[in-house]
């Protein structure tokens, strides 16, 4: 409709207001509410012409963030979330979004150059995976766990509101592919569940996913639970395509969970068989010695060769990535 149109149909509707009001009858009525109702046509009808002549916003072709080097971020907040982890919230420069691609993390380090140095006086650098969406406007969202052994998690948790902290990436490390696989199943522990989180929000949101998902998460305690509330509602919202099995070393009374660590027999009991080969994937992330007691030692960024309960099992490296 144009403005025109609509100027001329709000006049339409004021004319016929007014010789109602002038025609006979028995009560006095007032034309004001049709006088609004014109008034209210004419105007929605201008906001819409003037809306759809605005030029559309230009998509977002470039992440903030760069593979190359090292860029400050402002801590925007700081949201508690259990007794040893918290979100901290980085703001992002024009509201843009990370568009950081799936699977992907940061490494991280101190702004100041001599804040966080090892015991030759190099920068401490770290990974992390966001648990923020890739197109989450102006925000990007670490979820960090305490380690009293860990200087970056203490060096971030001693971060302030307003203060930076130095991010490079992402850096792809396993890029995914929707129904690569029948079966993917998700071995973690503690915070190791960021780049497992990620896999499954983007995958499981795909209209078109067909692969089923296996989660084996286990942890010290029940408020140990990382993104819980968050996982059980994918399981809820994707119940055919998600499986979750929580596991606790000291469970509280109560608990009706598994208790004890990720063993073989729990694996042959929830994950298929190595022996549908390409059709089985199988993705680890945790402390590393629980990483390797499942899938062998990691060598640094590399994968290392495979071990541990998987290989007894008979998976062979093409079916195991540790994150």
């Amino acid at each position: 409709m144009s403005f025109y149109r609509a100027s001329v149909l709000a006049r339409s509707f004021s004319s016929g207001a007014r010789r109602y009001s002038t025609a006979p009858a028995q009560k006095k009525s007032s034309s004001l509410p049709f006088v609004f109702l014109g008034v209210g046509v004419a105007s929605a009808a201008a906001y819409w012409y003037i809306d759809s002549q605005a030029p559309p916003k230009p998509k977002q072709e470039k992440s903030p963030l760069d593979p190359e080097k090292f860029i400050d971020f402002k801590l925007k907040k700081i949201v508690p979330y259990n007794h040893n982890s918290s979100s901290f919230v980085f703001e992002l420069p024009n509201n843009e979004a990370s568009l950081i691609p799936v699977a992907s993390c940061l490494v991280v380090k101190s702004s100041d150059l001599e804040g966080l140095v090892d015991a030759k006086g190099k920068p401490i650098i770290r990974p992390y995976t966001p648990i923020s969406p890739p197109d989450a406007p102006g925000e990007l969202t670490l979820l960090v766990k305490r380690y009293e052994t860990g200087n970056m998690s203490k060096y971030i948790f001693g971060l302030k509101e307003g203060d930076t902290l130095a991010l490079k990436g992402p850096i792809t490390k396993l890029p995914y592919q929707a129904n690569e696989f029948d079966e993917i199943a998700l071995i973690g522990g503690g915070s190791g569940i960021t780049p497992l989180y990620q896999v499954l929000t983007h995958a499981l949101s795909d209209k078109k996913n067909k692969t089923k998902f296996k989660l084996l998460y286990s942890n010290v305690t029940e408020k140990d639970i990382l993104l819980r509330e968050e996982l059980d509602g994918l399981k809820k919202k994707y119940p055919n395509n998600l499986d979750i099995l929580y596991l606790l070393d000291q469970p509280s009374e109560g608990w009706k969970g598994r208790v004890g660590y990720i063993s073989a027999d729990i694996i042959k009991q929830h994950v298929s068989p190595a022996s549908l080969k390409e059709k089985v994937k199988v993705f680890v992330c945790g402390p590393p010695p629980q990483v390797a007691a499942i899938a062998g030692k990691k060598n640094g960024m590399k994968q290392g060769d495979l071990g541990g309960i998987l290989k007894e099992l008979g998976y062979t490296e093409d079916q195991v990535f540790k994150f």
